[in-house]
Formats: structure tokens, sequence, C-alpha cells
């Protein structure tokens, strides 16, 4: 009845009311707009994802295509080079050819040029009859013919045929596919005299295709102009040689073209792609990247879910305030007419919107109204609440059937003496309910009485105020209530008794909800926590501070001996192993704690006295307690100051009051060489002075800083070593942070690419620590980065306990002795044996050894005994700038060339 009135009332508004109904129709329109508007916002945002892909895949092959055309065109010039070497040799019949060119000088001279360019692969010679008379990778050469090779053939019997081939075949050495990149060679008079080649395996470019790869459902090809599939990552050895150019036009027209850009079906999996494709400048080779729409769009689904959410969100909020307007404007409409009738306006009110219990009484007490709220919240008769009857006669008969304790006389009497007055008060039933009754007073002399059952609104607050004060999940007083607590017991503290404030945080919290999930973890707090509570004594107060920190405020404290033996209860069942939805755990904790009023008297500071104090048993190795200490204070300050110069250093860069870069050079112990440079980070502040690493790196560690030192120096490093002759490396070291950020293989790769440094003389040191974290990621960018050729050094071996494991993983380039193992070595009880099961560890799986520190002759002469590769220490030279580098470099040469010629003298005369 109710809800038919309402529409009627709003259907006659509604046609009558012009502004309501413009109101509606600008609201929908309004809807409307919203609509269309997301709509041309998600084709907006499609295209563009589209575009953006698609410009990834050009950026993606036209950098590979300019590196693949420079190492082929490297090549070319070798092979050119040789076709010159050739003609300036008179060689001018196939006899000829053969002879002179399968000797071993000839061979030496092609391992000398392929040795310039580590990345290419061996070069073979081919005589006229298709043999194999030599290469630079094998003496004496193997017997192969190739004259059934249709490159072979071409050359051979088609003068018009280019000088340069490009051919994926199956190699007769491996069996695997190859790629062989062929040159004829031809007689002054134009006679055919042989093939110049070299045979690269698909998998040296697929390695780098890998390293490059654009996400999930993408693929990086490499494809002969002629169609034919030369490399593919990820690698199908089916498709490898099959031709592409026999299918539709739109697939074989991308073949004649430089540079092609668009989509289509992938003839390999079927698959709606977008394609970039690029050629090669100088060889007839295309380079192919493509993912598939859906990858490619994936982003734009995101941002469509997030768009459609905001549409929909904002047409509801819209279309709920135009009902609220509504809504208001047909109340008030409906408002106005009650008011043609006072009597008819309170029976409306009463029955028809009033959810509370609702009695209406004229000016002789006697009822008007009752609603039947009143009666059900009582359990009253409708036959004796009804209008006419009393206000006593109802409070009586509640009496009767039990919702109503007390005198009924006196109840009536306090109610009628205020009558005159608003006024409230809140009861209690029989059965433990509250009732608040609210009795509003009219003009006539009568008034209302309205009546709430708020139990459960009680509950509420009563649950919000615990909320308010204690921890939700562990039932332990929070925050707030444990500054209150400790606040009060420092106001009413006794002379002669301390308060002892014991901040205890969780050791390796973090790790268990990382592995087991944070319902393990919320079920191991509890377990703590009531524990805590358990070893706790009745007067001290537990409380959560949030996370993995409690605390513990224990008062009356007259001697030491209480706290620490309330400390190692805490720390006993702290460590007593619980079960945990069934996982069995065991924790650990590191507690900090300050004396009041020994520690300070202000709730401030007592509190930061005891987070400094737990945070000096962190840094003390954990599973510790500390109490506080006044030099705690000045080291966090120190610290502090430490972290904001150091950051102002980094800012400043190489210039001064910033970051320096030093090099320490490595000697050779065979030939008295200088091998190659370590770089270090050096801090000159202008306060402080010398700032040791030692001091300023566990902070930049701590901070997140050693990201920006680390990519400085390494970018730093690579342009001051380019200008260093070329025998000699740089060595830089890598803080297992770094390999936390996933982006060091690329940053590496830029910093050689800027400084034009070949990868092959840069070596990076790593420490076991960057393994023991993470290893399976840490060797994959190993692995890459030994893939473009840098070398990888292990430091500080044989000072963790996992390095032998490590070495048989990963096959490093040299080995790092660390510089405890120098320091005793020409002890009798010292460390040479060591050292030399390192080196002939080292030699086994042919890595050179580097010892660190060498201070001394003695400790020189013993390395070179024991047949270590290198030294470093201040016996040959302390690190030094990089401006004094070309110096050192050509003083020790000097210096090596008289020696070697005073020897030679000696040897002479002798």
């Amino acid at each position: 009845m109710k809800m038919k009135f309402g529409s009627r009332l709003f259907d006659q508004v509604f046609v009558r009311s012009g502004p309501i109904r413009w109101l509606v129709v600008g609201g929908t329109l309004l809807i409307a707009a919203i609509a269309i508007g997301s709509v041309l916002m998600a084709q907006n945002f499609r295209e563009r994802a589209l575009r953006n892909s698609g410009r990834e895949l050009e950026n993606t092959v036209l950098l590979l295509a300019h590196h693949f055309d420079q190492q082929l065109q490297d090549f070319a010039i070798i092979q050119k080079g040789f076709v010159d070497y050739v003609r300036t040799t008179g060689i001018t019949t196939g006899e000829d050819y053969r002879k002179r060119l399968s000797g071993e000088d000839v061979h030496r001279m092609l391992r000398s040029k392929i040795e310039a360019l580590p990345y290419m692969g061996g070069v073979n010679i081919i005589d006229a009859e298709g043999n194999l008379i030599n290469s630079s990778t094998a003496w004496p050469t193997p017997k192969v013919n190739v004259a059934d090779r249709a490159y072979f053939r071409t050359f051979k019997y088609d003068p018009y045929a280019p000088d340069v081939l490009i051919e994926p075949l199956h190699s007769r050495i491996s069996g695997a596919w190859t790629i062989l990149v062929a040159r004829r060679v031809v007689g002054p008079r134009g006679e055919f005299l042989g093939v110049v080649g070299r045979g690269i395996e698909p998998a040296n470019f697929e390695k780098f295709f890998a390293s490059v790869v654009l996400g999930e459902g993408a693929t990086i090809s490499m494809l002969h102009r002629d169609g034919t599939l030369l490399a593919r990552y990820p690698q199908s050895g089916e498709l490898m040689g099959r031709n592409f150019k026999t299918g539709p036009f739109e697939h074989q027209r991308v073949f004649g073209l430089d540079h092609f850009a668009g989509r289509f079906n992938s003839p390999v999996d079927g698959e709606d792609r977008l394609i970039s494709s690029r050629a090669l400048p100088h060889f007839p080779i295309l380079v192919m990247a493509t993912t598939t729409r859906a990858a490619a769009l994936a982003d734009w689904r995101e941002q469509i879910g997030i768009l459609i959410s905001i549409a929909a969100s904002s047409a509801l909020a819209i279309a709920g305030v135009l009902i609220a307007v509504v809504r208001k404007l047909l109340e008030q409409h409906r408002l106005s007419r009650e008011r043609l009738t006072l009597e008819k306006q309170r029976l409306d009110r009463a029955v028809n919107n009033m959810t509370q219990g609702l009695l209406l009484f004229d000016a002789g007490q006697r009822l008007v109204v009752c609603n039947q709220r009143y009666i059900e919240m009582y359990g009253l008769s409708a036959e004796i609440v009804k209008p006419g009857c009393s206000f006593r006669d109802i409070i009586a008969h509640r009496k009767v059937t039990g919702s109503f304790t007390g005198d009924v006389d006196a109840y009536v009497a306090r109610v009628l003496k205020d009558i005159h007055l608003r006024n409230s008060m809140v009861v209690d039933t029989a059965d433990g309910r509250s009732i608040h009754i609210l009795n509003e007073p009219l003009a006539d002399g009568g008034w209302v009485a309205t009546h709430e059952d708020i139990t459960e609104r009680r509950r509420i607050e009563e649950r919000i105020t615990h909320l308010a004060h204690y921890d939700a999940l562990t039932d332990l007083p929070n925050r707030a209530m444990f500054h209150e607590h400790l606040r009060q017991e420092l106001a009413t503290a006794r002379d002669g008794e301390q308060t002892a404030v014991h901040y205890i945080d969780i050791d390796e919290f973090k790790g268990v909800n990382d592995a087991l999930g944070h319902l393990v973890g919320d079920e191991l707090l509890k377990s703590i926590a009531t524990n805590l509570r358990r070893c706790a004594g009745p007067a001290d107060f537990v409380a959560r501070l949030g996370g993995d920190e409690f605390a513990i405020v224990q008062g009356a404290v007259t001697s030491l001996d209480q706290v620490n033996e309330l400390v190692a209860r805490v720390f006993e069942t702290i460590r007593t192993p619980v079960d945990c939805m069934g996982h069995h755990l065991t924790s650990d904790a590191s507690i900090g704690i300050a004396l009041a009023p020994q520690h300070g008297t202000a709730l401030d500071q007592i509190l930061k006295n005891a987070d400094m104090a737990m945070y000096a048993a962190k840094s003390s190795g954990r599973h510790t307690y500390r109490f506080f200490e006044p030099d705690m204070d000045a080291k966090v300050r120190e610290r502090r100051q430490l972290e904001g110069d150091l950051r102002h250093a980094i800012a400043q860069g190489g210039r001064e009051g910033g970051l320096e870069v030093y090099y320490q050079p490595c000697l050779g112990l065979k030939d008295d060489r200088i091998t190659g440079c370590e770089a270090l980070v050096r801090w000159r502040h202008p306060e402080r002075g010398w700032v040791s690493p030692a001091d300023f790196i566990p902070i930049a560690e701590d901070t997140g800083l050693i990201n920006e030192i680390g990519e400085w120096v390494l970018a730093t490093a690579c342009r001051d070593a380019a200008s260093w002759p070329d025998d000699i490396r740089l060595a830089v070291n890598v803080s297992p942070v770094q390999f936390k950020s996933g982006t060091l293989a690329l940053k590496i790769m830029a910093a050689l690419a800027t400084s034009n440094l070949p990868a092959s003389r840069l070596e990076l040191e790593i420490t076991e620590a960057v393994l023991i974290r993470d290893d399976d990621a840490a060797l994959a960018i190993l692995h890459q980065l030994r893939a473009i050729g840098v070398r990888i050094a292990l430091d500080d071996f044989g000072t963790g306990y996992s390095s032998l494991s490590y070495l048989h993983r990963f096959p490093f380039d040299k080995i790092k002795i660390d510089r405890c193992f120098v320091e005793d070595i020409a002890r009798p009880d010292g460390s040479a044996s060591i050292v030399q099961a390192v080196v002939n560890l080292a030699a086994a799986r042919r890595m050179t050894t580097t010892a660190e520190g060498v201070e001394t002759e003695e400790q020189q002469r013993l390395l070179r005994t024991l047949g270590c590769s290198e030294m470093q220490g201040y016996l040959f030279s302390a690190a030094k700038p990089a401006d004094k580098m070309l110096e050192l470099f050509a003083l020790h040469r000097s210096r090596r060339a008289r020696r070697e010629g005073s020897e030679s003298r000696r040897r002479e005369v002798g």
C-alpha cells in the first residue's frame, strides 16, 4: 500500500512538475554522455596500445638489425682482407691456391684475425674442388668436402652469382643447423679458386634474442631475403630452414621491403600478430619481431576494466544523487499536502514512516495512535493497547506481561512531571534489552513517545570502544592504550623504583609471511601474543604495537635481575616451537630495553630510547637484547647525517665533495704485466675528509642508494677504461642489491655501448651474497652477461659457506683469494695450503686466480711459487685516481723494458 501510494505520487509530480522532469532528462543525458565517452576512450586506448606495441617492435628490430649488420660487416672485412691477401700474394691457379693456403702459417693468420673479434666463429678456406684446406679453429685441418653444397655449386658454375652468399644448412661436423656466410675467391682473370666462409650456429643469434625478448607470446626471427628461416626465439628446430615466402602475397611482400610494420595471421601458429621487420643494410637478411595481438592489448584490458569501473561508479553516483534529489522533492511535496490536516499527517508519520515504537497521547493522557512496532517490541496485547486507554493502563499491562520492572505509579509520575519538556531516557527490560525512549511535547498538551531498541547499537559502540584500545588480531592492548598506560605508569612511579619498557621485534617474521602466507603468520602472532601474556607478571602490561612488534611495560623494578628474568622468560616462550595450521614453527626476537627514570622521564624519550636499543640488538646479529646506552642516540644521528651527506655526494657525482673512482692495478705474477685494474669508489667529504667505504657502503645498501652509486661507478669506469691500452681489463664490483633491481644487465650493456668499451675487457666481481639471496635469478643474469662477453669473477672466495657449489653451477672466469688468506701465508702454520688448494681448484676448472692484499715481497714470492695468476695490493700500487693511470701504465712498461734488457745483457755476458 505504501509503495503503491509513493509510486502514484511520483508519477503525478513527474507529470506536473517541469523542474523534476528536466532534472531526470538532464541526469539521463549525463549518464549517456559518460557511456559514450567511455566507449570513445576505450577505442583510443586500444589504438594507443597497438601503436605502442608496434613501436616497441620497430625499435627492437632496428637495434638488432644494426647489431648483426655490424657483426657480419666485421666478418666481411676479414673475408675481403683474405681475398686481398690471395691477390697480393700472387696466387693465380687452383693448385697454387691449395698449396699456399693450406699451411700452418695461414692457420695462425686466420686465428689472429678472429681473436680480434671474439664474437666471431671460425673461418674456413675451401678450394675449387670443395675440400676444406684450412680453418682458424682446428689444426691439422679435418677432411671435409662440400662440393655437393648448393652455395658451392653456385659459386663454381654461375659467374654472375653474388660474391657473398648466406645459406642455412646442416653442419657435417656438429650435425646441427648452421648459418653459412660464404665469399667466392677468384683469380686475377676471374677463374674460380675457392671459397672462404664462416658457419654460425643459430643458437648464437637466439641467445642474443633471448636477452631482449619482448614478453609472453613474442618472437624474434632472422630470415633470408628469399624467405628461409635462419634463427628464431623461442627456438623451434622443425622450422629451421623452412621457406616462408610461399605464403599469401601479404606475407611474401615483407621479404621485398627494407622495413615493414603491420599485422597479419602468423603462418607458424595462426595467431593474429603485430609484425615489424627490418633488413640488414649490407646483407640479404631480415630481422623480424612479432607479438600476439592479445599480448599487445593485455595492459589495455586492465585499463578498460578500470575505465568501466569508473564510468559505472560515476553513472551510479549520478543516478543515486538524482534519485536522492527526486525523493527529497517528492518528500517536500508530500509534506506540503499533509499540512492540510495535522491529524492525518501525524497518523501517516506514525504508521508509515516510523521504524521505532510510537505512541501518541492527547492532553488527557489517553492513547490516540499506537503502531504495531510498539506492541511487538514489548509483546503486548492489541486488545488492551488501543486508542482510548490511559498511559498508566499501558504501563500496568507491561508490568503484567513482564516487559516492565519497577513501580508503575512512580514511573508514570516521573514521566508526567516533565512531559511539557522534550526529554529522553534509556531503560533496561527484563530480557536484557536497552530501550531509548524519547518524549516530544505537542502544542495541544499531548506528547509523542518513540521507543527504539538500541541493544545492538550499544554492543557495537562497546565493540568500537574496545577496538580503539585493543588489537583486533591478538586482543592485546594496542599502541594507543600502550602509550596511555605507560604515561600513567611514569606519572605514578615511586621513588627507588624504575619502569622498564621492553620493545620486542620478531626476527625473520616477514619470511614466514612470504613463504607460508599471511594466515599462518597471523596464527604465529596470536600464539606469540598468548605466550607473552602468559610469561609476563601480573603487574606487567603486554601490548602489540603493530606488525611483528610487541612491547611490555614492567613496573616496580627495583633491580636489573627482575628485567633480565623477564627477558629470559620472553626468549624462552618465543623460542618454544608452535604448531600453526600444520606448520611446526620456531621464532626468535630482538629486544630493546629502556628504563625510566634512568633513561628519561618523558614518554616520547623512553619510547625512542627503547626503539634505538631494539635496533641495536638487531644490528648485533638479532636473537638478543640490548639496554639503551646514551651513545646509541649519537650513532643514530651520525648515521642519518652521513646518509644525508651521501645523498648529496651522489648528486655531486665527480664534482668537488662528491664521489670519485680510483683504480688499483692487478699484476701478473708470471710476466709482471699489468693485466687489469679494479674500480674502487672513494668519497672525499668536504668536512670529514676521506670517508671509508666500510662506513658508507653499508648505508648505501640499506637505503637502496647503492643502485645509483653502482650505476655511476660502472659508467664512469667504463668511460675511463676506454682510453687505456687494449690489453688491460676493468674490474667493477657489483652489490647484491643491484642484482635485485632486475635491470643490471641492461645497465651494463648501456654503459659498454656509451663508452665503446669491448665487453671482453669488462670483469664483474660478485660475492657469494649475490647468489645466496636468489641464486636462480642471479645465475640467469650472470649467464646473460657471459653471453655478451663480460667476464665474471668470484670475490672474497672462501669467506662464505657455499662457494664450491656455485663454482659447480657457474663457470667463473676468475677467483679472488681474500686478503685474510694472504696475510699469514708466510707463517709456518699459515694459509699456504689453503691458497694452494684454491689455485689447484681454479686451474682444474680453467679459471685464473688473483690474490688480494699483497704487501710484502715474501708474500709475492710464495704466491708465484704456489701458481697464483695475479696479485693486487700495496706492494705494487695503491689505488690511484683516473688521471694517474696512463702515467702508471707507461712507467711500468718502461721499467719492465729496462729490466728485460738488463736480464738479456746479463745472459749474453754469461
